[in-house]
């Protein structure tokens, strides 16, 4: 008999106690999407040799065309203060969209879309959402999690003829029906029912679902023309416990008997379409099933599955619009704006918060960019996109709120000069759905991470619910090598393989190393809770944020090798190790709590050397400021994505930053004319060249006013 075989025998027993059992839907979850270099930072083994093999995010030259064309000529359409005082977009954009194709961007040309990879498409809502996000939810949805996308994976051929070529064009909108009232988060357990029967529909006996269901929270649903809907099939001719066919997804045509949609709920008063959509004993042919009869009670696994990309692209960037119009909005305002006569972006506690907000937004839109390269490569992975779900919307509300504070009063003046109060109001939307943040992040990212990354729990598993004896001791062997060579690594240094770039090689070796501790301290964590740790939500937390700011980290040497961009070579270092930072410390914090006598034994063996990550330091964060105000074009290369508006306090604020960079030096003198003089015309003519100098004052005193309002 084998050694493997011998191990399993022994363990088969006791791994069938601590293990739950895996039901078809958590398989399904665990199973959806794949594992990508996340699964190499989980495993202690990153190798930086396929991070480079992603490659560069691409463009074809008819995205690249459309981002340079439809885009701007559509953000020239938007106003935002308009769009959310009138709770709508105005028609001839509704009609635009339409007519350019937005909704069928993820759609193949061959049925009518402009079959755009995932980076065009993360680019086209990311720049329309610097200008109004609103306009970026409703073009974002159709191309997300949706009819579109599951048909284009799951749709007989008659689906996908009959509506692709509708949705490309706009004839249908769209929207997708999955959270209930009372199965919010948990959406395995939706409580809306559907009963096979057979019914005359169209003069002809068919079968079908007859359902009763009651959705919220669905986007687009107020304007919608076909619903994709998602419920718990049942054949009650069966005996019982066969009777249950599991989760089922239809496209239902609107109007349709039954079905009650139009109403609309209000998310933060936005003015995106949302709203319920509820139905009593509406009938569903089974030909409406997505994939037909044969996907009956395979909704669930397609959710997955197609989740697993669109969550990777449309929230992100959501929040990466957040995180770039707001650096561009404290570092434009602290140049325009002066205080106590100096700029109030020269003031060091104003400085160091903008520096912080460049350092951060390098490392989240690298994570993002790389993420959308993978996807791009035919990768589908789950756990990273539940990483980018969360660390970029929780990024972009942090870097709105600490906009919002360099604003001072002029950003909570409600009207058109606003600069960002709109965009604010919008932040917990993103943080909300998808999966709310707190959920995410306490059970997603670790929860699955742990047995879709870890390069043996799945297959030990797997082989406990086959009770294959020899098929788990292989595993354990493997695994118990594997931990030994994590916890040489964590002593006494990781090898860094592959060639990082040689600017951040001394990077590349830290987050090896600190990839060894935590792939060690992951197997500890498993092996002393066990199944415990699944309940113990701080924990599994805190491993989940481990391995995000490693991801983070790493992407972010991804970036610079692909870019190669020196004059961000600073930031890509700053960048790194912030990440690994916060990453070391969340580490010293999980076992400072570890429900374990030993904890502080396995603590201070382990951790060594994670407490000297050189974070950014005073002058570090002061130098960056400096260089952000001296050199317009890093902030142009860290906020590529903001785009010319129709009008508006962001309007304002370009111009006035474009004739502060064709003035120069004196533009900070104009603005202490002002103070002395008795009008702008009287400050402009001490200029040089006094027609600029008068546009530059009276575009700077745009930013600087406020609105007011009839009582």
């Amino acid at each position: 008999m084998s050694l493997a075989s011998l191990v399993g025998r022994w363990a088969l027993a006791p791994f069938s106690k601590a293990l739950p059992p895996m039901g078809d839907t958590e398989r399904a979850a665990l199973e959806a999407g794949t594992v990508g270099f996340e699964g190499q930072l989980f495993a202690g083994r990153p190798d930086f040799d396929a991070l480079r093999a992603t490659g560069p995010n691409r463009l074809t030259p008819e995205e690249q065309a459309f981002l340079e064309r439809e885009v701007p000529t559509l953000c020239a359409m938007l106003d935002d203060y308009q769009i959310d005082e009138d709770g709508d977009l105005p028609r001839e954009i509704w009609t635009f969209l339409a007519e350019k194709r937005f909704f069928g961007m993820i759609i193949p040309k061959d049925f009518g879309g402009l079959g755009f990879g995932h980076f065009a498409h993360a680019t086209v809502v990311t720049r329309i959402a610097t200008v109004n996000v609103a306009a970026a939810v409703t073009v974002m949805v159709p191309n997300s999690l949706g009819p579109a996308e599951l048909l284009l994976r799951y749709g007989t051929q008659a689906q996908k003829d009959h509506y692709l070529a509708r949705l490309a064009d706009g004839r249908d909108l769209p929207c997708f029906a999955l959270t209930s009232p009372y199965a919010g988060s948990d959406a395995a357990s939706l409580p809306d029912r559907g009963v096979l029967v057979e019914r005359e529909f169209n003069g002809r006996p068919t079968r079908g679902f007859l359902v009763t269901f009651s959705k919220r929270y669905i986007t687009l649903a107020p304007v919608a023309t076909v619903v994709g809907l998602a419920f718990h099939g049942y054949d009650e001719s069966k005996p019982d416990g066969q009777r249950e066919l599991g989760i089922t997804c239809a496209l239902i045509p609107v109007p349709h008997p039954g079905v009650n949609i139009g109403r609309r709920h209000r998310p933060m008063d936005s003015a995106f379409m949302n709203g319920p959509i509820d139905g009593h004993d509406v009938f569903i042919p089974t030909e409406w099933v997505i994939g037909g009869e044969a996907n009956i009670g395979h909704g669930w696994r397609m959710l997955m599955e197609s989740l697993a990309a669109g969550r990777a692209i449309s929230l992100p960037a959501l929040g990466a619009a957040l995180q770039q119009s707001s650096l561009y909005v404290a570092h434009g305002y602290g140049i325009v704006r002066e205080q106590f006569g100096l700029q109030i972006g020269k003031f060091h506690a104003i400085a160091a918060v903008v520096a912080r907000m460049a350092v951060d937004l390098y490392a989240t839109d690298a994570a993002r960019r790389f993420t959308a390269a993978a996807l791009d490569r035919g990768e589908s992975p789950s756990v990273a996109s539940a990483i980018l779900k969360v660390h970029l919307t929780e990024a972009g509300r942090h870097a709105v709120n600490d906009a919002m504070d360099i604003l001072g009063g002029k950003g909570i003046m409600r009207g058109p000069k606003n600069l960002l109060a709109v965009a604010y109001r919008h932040a917990p939307i993103a943080i909300t759905v998808e999966g709310a943040n707190i959920l995410t992040r306490a059970l997603i990212i670790f929860g699955q991470g742990a047995v879709r990354c870890h390069p043996y729990v799945f297959e030990e598993m797997s082989a406990v619910q086959a009770h294959d004896a020899t098929r788990l001791g292989h595993a354990l062997i493997g695994h118990i090598r594997h931990v030994m060579r994590n916890l040489g690594c964590s002593l006494f240094g990781a090898p860094v393989l592959g060639a990082p770039p040689a600017d951040l090689r001394k990077e590349a070796r830290l987050i090896a190393r600190l990839s060894a501790k935590y792939a060690l301290t992951a197997d500890l964590a498993m092996g002393l809770l066990g199944g415990k740790l699944k309940r113990m939500e701080l924990l599994s937390a805190r491993l989940g944020d481990v391995l995000s700011h490693l991801y983070l980290a790493a992407a972010s040497v991804w970036r610079y090798e692909v870019e190669k961009d020196a004059a961000l070579l600073p930031f890509a270092r700053a960048a790194v190790r912030v990440q690994l930072d916060v990453a070391a410390a969340t580490l010293r914090d999980l076992y400072a709590n570890l429900p374990s006598p030993a904890r502080r034994v396995l603590g201070a063996l382990i951790l060594g050397g994670t407490r000297f990550l050189a974070p950014l330091r005073d002058r570090q964060l002061l130098a960056f400021a400096e260089a952000l105000r001296t050199d317009r074009h890093l902030i142009e290369r860290l906020c590529p994505d903001i785009t010319l508006p129709k009008s508006g306090g962001m309007l304002d604020l370009m111009r006035a930053l474009e004739l502060a960079a064709e003035l120069g030096d004196e533009a900070p003198a104009l603005n202490k004319l002002v103070r002395r003089s008795e009008s702008l015309e009287q400050a402009a003519r001490s200029g040089r060249d006094p027609a600029r100098a008068l546009a530059y004052l009276l575009a700077a005193d745009r930013v600087i006013q406020v609105d007011d309002f009839p009582r």
